[in-house]
């Protein structure tokens, strides 16, 4: 990255012209100011920290209102105090060796129980006799109580504002806040800055500039990853390539990159001038090298008490899980990398996770059909030698009770019994069907990235060790952060450290001024001509270069999610050309299907959508779209793997809302009415005069679908075929750029197959008795390439023609 001297540069509000901006560029040193309260009306003019406000007033939605808010917090300072002083008791307070050594002591009156009171030293005298370590861990854990005390008191008085504003400038009630959706408050939120101009910078804040706002770190995090900034992955000896990135080193990195003292941000808004300037570039790299030893010296010395507090919160917080359900340990979660991996561009939190829930099943069981036969052998007769005695000892116990009085016999029973179940986690499902490639659809449905390496290697242990960075162990999550005080100075100082030249390049290269935001990450204005890939998107599309471009159709997929996610929001020209172009393309689809049934990008995704989806995909009645006897309405069950059903297959439908609440939804509950789906009824694509398959209304024509719990799904549903379709048509455009670029037919024009948009031209002869037409496929020059295999040849783009007697001209 060090090459680049792309320079800083401002950039007018998305979807607004300069001359709507009431005031000019924000100032370096202050963003707004504040105006004495006078009414209720003034009350929440020109606040002074806009980011931190709106993070409040979406924070204070999300945690359903004051109340809830400050039990949360004053619980948390309790628990803290209870893990100190617990732990400081256990550790000086109780006689090990009366409780280990003797538990039925020999007296003068005989054999009799110990008691507590003799198991334990006196508080009066515990506390004089305090060791010299314990002491300093209790001091330092006081003052970081006094200082979590001291933040709760201030938020309280945040949340008590927040709760004002909702009471006041939004006239939504305690009562009501559980039945409103974030798209509702947010909404509430554009019409009170018309009113009161709380931002005084722009006369109207667009939903771009509140999300913007709340997720400005967030979003320079996720380009960091998709760019490969971060050196997160490692080789390690005898394991190969692990990925590494735990709450401790993110929390650093968080504080050294964006709103520690040193971070690079003056304040929240407004990145330091120096970092704006090329010529400044060596001197601020060797600053932050600099930042960074300091840390990692710093986590050093700090790494005994932390590694401390982590191993007595985890033990405390899984030990009772662990012993009711051993085989916890073995499940699974999304690791940190990869929950910055799959995040959207400006994506807020309760949109993100459930995105990640809708894809944990299918993730689940793709991870479970990998076995390996060796330990599955073992695990089974482990399983049996354990379970037998345990079984033994279980009858023991319920003929006789004073079996357990035996030494070490309900520690054996605890013993096998975790045993068993740890073992049973281990051998498969009886009834599991081995179908890698369907699931891993399923998991791209949800979650909308995969890397092209993995398309069609879904069975490989390559593939599934690298979805096991993104998807990882529990226990492995454990072990992590049990571990992070001792790796994150290490990291900081051998790894990240010798980066600090190309963070500094890259707040320079992608950071941009917003009028009436700030600066924030050029990644996040999703500009599909400035970051757009050239593989996700048409070559007119975009400018960016290697360097410039998002990875993995990340700004593409993003700019759909956002646009799905708020429908009022209006994209700025290129990306409407992006979104239009994706809407056009899906219509011309359906109208070739229509005259020429065939296989193209739409045929494919719908077919895909409809058996990973039959539920959905029945509501919003879009069959039409396949003419043929079969239809798409059978397609799911020729898809779906033998032994699955539908319900855990498909989406969840309203199940996670009504568990949630209707808080947690994405977008509007009606859905959004603007995706490919709505865009393809609206058309006529799928309507009986285009299908000639009858007519009739359809729940998409409106916007709405038809189920009130699937219309609670509908912008996901949306978004879910739009990852599909755009994936499928960046499948095709790769596929093209691999094939022969000139296929010559005697006397007659060639044939150009080089990547999707690229116009493909064809000598048509009728085709008698099929009334259809055909190419004419005599005397081909055949390439001297291997001959292809039957899978290679079945995954190239069916060609379909439309006319006769004329040279016909098509994209892909």
């Amino acid at each position: 990255m060090s090459e680049f001297t792309t320079s800083y540069q401002p950039l007018p509000a998305s979807g607004y012209e300069e001359d709507e901006v009431d005031t000019p560029h924000m100032e370096t040193d202050v963003l707004i100011h504040v105006v004495p309260e006078e009414s209720s009306k003034s009350r929440w003019n020109h606040i002074e920290n806009l980011d931190e406000f709106f993070a409040r007033v979406y924070q204070y939605h999300q945690r359903n209102g004051f109340f809830c808010m400050v039990l949360e917090d004053v619980l948390q300072l309790l628990q803290f105090v209870f893990v100190i002083l617990f732990s400081s008791y256990l550790i000086e307070c109780v006689k090990y060796d009366v409780v280990f050594d003797e538990i039925y002591r020999n007296n003068t009156h005989g054999h009799h129980k110990v008691t507590i009171a003799e198991s334990v030293i006196p508080l009066d005298q515990c506390v004089s006799s305090v060791r010299p370590f314990v002491a300093i861990c209790l001091l330092v854990a006081a003052v970081f109580w006094v200082l979590r005390l001291i933040k709760v008191v201030y938020n309280v008085l945040k949340y008590w504002e927040i709760r004002a504003f909702y009471l006041t400038a939004l006239k939504i009630s305690a009562d009501e806040l559980p039945n409103l959706t974030w798209h509702e408050v947010q909404k509430r939120v554009v019409e009170v800055q018309q009113e009161q101009q709380m931002c005084i910078h722009k006369k109207e804040l667009t939903e771009l500039d509140i999300y913007n706002r709340i997720l400005r770190f967030k979003n320079y995090q996720v380009a960091m990853v998709n760019k490969s900034l971060l050196p997160l992955k490692y080789r390690i000896p005898f394991v190969g390539d692990y990925v590494f990135l735990s709450t401790g080193l993110k929390y650093n990195l968080e504080m050294i990159l964006f709103w520690g003292p040193w971070a690079p941000f003056e304040n929240y808004w407004h990145l330091k001038q120096d970092f704006k300037n090329y010529h400044k570039r060596k001197e601020l790299a060797d600053y932050l090298s600099r930042r960074l030893i300091i840390f990692s010296i710093l986590n050093a010395l700090l790494s005994p008490l932390i590694f401390v507090w982590q191993i007595l919160t985890y033990f405390y917080t899984y030990a009772e899980i662990i012993k009711r359900q051993p085989g916890s340990l073995g499940a699974r979660r999304w690791s940190l990398y990869g929950r910055l991996y799959l995040r959207h561009f400006n994506e807020l939190d309760h949109e993100f996770e459930a995105r990640l829930n809708r894809g944990y099943k299918p993730a689940e069981e793709y991870m479970n059909i990998f076995t390996s036969p060796v330990l599955v052998i073992l695990a089974k007769n482990v399983v049996f030698f354990a379970g037998a005695v345990l079984a033994v000892l279980i009858i023991l116990t319920l003929i006789d009770e004073d079996t357990l009085q035996v030494e070490n016999i309900l520690r054996m029973m605890t013993i096998l019994g975790a045993v068993v179940a740890v073992c049973r986690a281990v051998i498969p499902a009886e009834h599991m069907v081995f179908c890698p490639e369907f699931l891993m659809t399923h998991i791209l449905k949800e979650v909308h990235y995969i890397p092209d390496s993995w398309k069609g290697n879904a069975h490989t242990h390559k593939v599934r060790q690298e979805f096991a960075q993104l998807f990882q162990y529990k226990a492995l999550y454990l072990l992590e952060e049990l571990i992070s005080p001792l790796v994150t100075p290490l990291i900081l100082c051998f790894s990240i450290r010798h980066k600090a030249y190309d963070i500094v390049d890259f707040y320079r290269n992608f950071t941009v001024e917003v009028t009436g935001v700030g600066d924030v990450c050029s990644f996040a204005q999703m500009d599909i001509r400035k970051h757009g890939n050239p593989q996700w998107v048409k070559e007119e599309q975009t400018q960016a270069d290697l360097y410039h471009q998002a990875e993995d159709g990340k700004a593409e997929l993003s700019l759909m999610h956002f646009a799905l996610t708020n429908p009022e929001w209006k994209p700025p020209e290129n990306c409407s050309v992006f979104l239009n172009d994706i809407k056009d393309q899906a219509v011309n689809d359906a109208n070739a299907a229509v005259v020429a049934p065939g296989d193209n990008a739409l045929f494919t995704s719908l077919h895909t959508f409809s058996a990973l989806s039959p539920g959905v995909y029945n509501s919003i009645n879009i069959s039409s779209v396949v003419p043929g006897p079969s239809g798409m309405a059978s397609a799911h069950h020729s898809m779906r793997p033998l032994g699955t059903v539908p319900g855990p297959m498909s989406p969840p439908g309203g199940s996670h809302l009504r568990g949630a609440g209707v808080a947690h939804a994405e977008g509007p509950l009606q859905g959004s009415g603007k995706g490919i789906l709505a865009s393809l009824h609206s058309s006529g694509a799928l309507s009986g005069s285009a299908t000639g398959l009858g007519s009739g209304p359809t729940s998409l024509d409106t916007g709405h679908f038809l189920s009130s719990e699937v219309s609670q799904e509908l912008s996901s549903a949306e978004m879910s075929f739009s990852a599909l379709y755009i994936h499928e048509l960046h499948r095709r455009r790769r596929q093209g750029q691999h094939r022969l670029e000139y296929l010559d037919f005697d006397g007659r024009p060639h044939v150009e197959l080089q990547e999707l948009g690229t116009r493909l031209t064809f000598d048509l002869d009728p085709m008698p008795g099929h009334g259809g037409v055909r190419g004419h496929m005599s005397n081909i020059v055949e390439s001297p390439q291997e001959e292809k295999s039957e899978e290679e040849m079945s995954n190239e783009d069916a060609i379909t023609f439309v006319s006769f007697d004329e040279r016909v001209t098509k994209s892909t």
